[in-house]
């Protein structure tokens, strides 16, 4: 993304382990299905009015797994249990956290979108903090060789070009090259009641997208990990022993408001689910809202001026934007925080009326696409994840037509995605 983080002992949905090291059954445990390597504890079903409960607040589900053992944690400041940090609840029930791992904007979460993040030692915990939004983005074997066991608990908002998924990736292959267990403390997906945009040319694979998914991927980081396992798309084809703290009481078509937000341009709710459509705008001449209090819920430029009546002005803000597109300058253009975020439920799609709309408004359309006006600009097809979609838009071609250009790899993808789903 270059853009563009992160009570106890309640009873959950169970544990998922992925046989590759070969765990044992428990047998008081309920029955289980094998299926895909993989192992389903089977629970009661829970009544929907019970509250839903993420996988890192169901610490007896884990605990045991960590007793006596050196402890990593990939997190940042969405990884939390009730109030506190995932770091200070499981540092005061006496886990020997070793290490932190923190991704891009930091385990603080105070780092802009694509900025370089240096190791450090957190200044409360004392616990060194690697980076991995620095000189590298997947563990090396020094990192893990005072580790016994990983755990990987960040939020993720379910699109194709926020960077977490790649840094699960990353530390999936870092820990199966070094024999290291991962324990993934699911998360809601706050986009996952819907899949929608082409999917990822691999020859367009990069640090905004890995793996031939569609841009709203409509997984949890949980289901995502076992899709990269069960797909082979770990490098060298690798396995990772997972195992994956299920939520309870959850379901894909469930609203969800995060506690602490996912990164500091998503902000509000409503970011969130504007993100997966405006953040392609990241590859255009317009800017998003970067630099301003309401990021990802407006779109302009000045060179719309007399097309729009709004407007807005990107400044300079530290740990958001330092230096937005079109800094301190008037941008004109849609106001869509009012927008009724009730449509993408109901639609379950992308908008792309609102990039047919600007693209076809703008003046000077050279401009439009062209990355190398700013830095702040990103790569267009890499971001669509194809090359078609920007001149599909160029040449003037209707929603229907283009999305008609996904097909059949967008049903293909959903139909692939149902091995991997771990809740309805």
């Amino acid at each position: 993304m270059k853009s563009t983080y992160s009570l106890l002992l309640h009873l959950g949905l169970g544990v998922i382990t992925l046989q590759a090291c070969g765990a044992t059954k428990t047998p008081a445990l309920p029955p289980t299905v094998q299926t895909n390597q993989t192992t389903f504890i089977n629970t009661p079903d829970q009544p929907k009015q019970q509250k839903m409960l993420t996988g890192a607040e169901q610490t007896d589900k884990y605990l045991p797994l960590l007793k006596g053992k050196r402890v990593g944690m990939v997190v940042n400041p969405t990884s939390i249990i009730g109030n506190e940090t995932a770091v200070d609840s499981l540092l005061s029930l006496g886990v020997n956290i070793v290490k932190i791992f923190g991704p891009e904007h930091g385990f603080r979460g105070d780092a802009s979108a694509g900025i370089h993040v240096a190791d450090d030692v957190d200044a409360k915990t004392g616990i060194k903090a690697v980076s991995l939004y620095g000189k590298h983005s997947t563990p090396t074997a020094a990192d893990l060789a005072d580790v016994d066991v990983m755990i990987f608990d960040i939020q993720d908002v379910g699109v194709r070009f926020y960077t977490y998924i790649n840094t699960l990736q990353h530390v999936m292959e870092a820990c199966a090259v070094n024999n290291k267990q991962l324990i993934i403390l699911d998360r809601p997906n706050p986009n996952g009641f819907y899949i929608d945009g082409p999917i990822l040319d691999p020859k367009l694979a990069s640090g905004i997208g890995l793996q031939p998914i569609p841009i709203v991927h409509g997984l949890t980081v949980g289901e995502y990990a076992q899709m990269l396992n069960g797909e082979g798309w770990l490098k060298d084809k690798v396995k990772c022993d997972i195992k994956v703290i299920t939520m309870a009481n959850y379901n894909h078509d469930m609203p969800y408001n995060l506690p602490v937000k996912p990164s500091p341009n998503l902000n509000t709710d409503q970011s969130i689910l504007l993100y997966p459509t405006l953040c392609l705008f990241e590859g255009t001449y317009v800017s998003q809202g970067r630099g301003t209090q309401y990021p990802f819920t407006v779109l302009g430029a000045p060179a719309l001026k007399g097309k729009y009546a709004f407007n807005f002005t990107p400044k300079s803000i530290k740990g958001m934007a330092e230096t937005p597109l079109h800094q301190d300058q008037a941008c004109y253009g849609l106001d869509l925080r009012n927008y009724d975020v009730a449509n993408i439920r109901r639609d379950k799609m992308l908008n792309l009326n609102w990039l047919i709309e600007l693209y076809q408004a703008y003046p000077n359309k050279a401009d439009f696409f062209n990355f190398k006006l700013s830095k702040q600009m990103g790569n267009f097809d890499k971001l669509a994840g194809v090359s078609t979609l920007k001149q599909q838009i160029m040449d003037g071609k209707t929603e229907k037509e283009i999305r008609a250009s996904w097909e059949p790899g967008l049903t293909q993808y959903k139909t692939m995605r149902k091995k991997y789903l771990l809740y309805p």
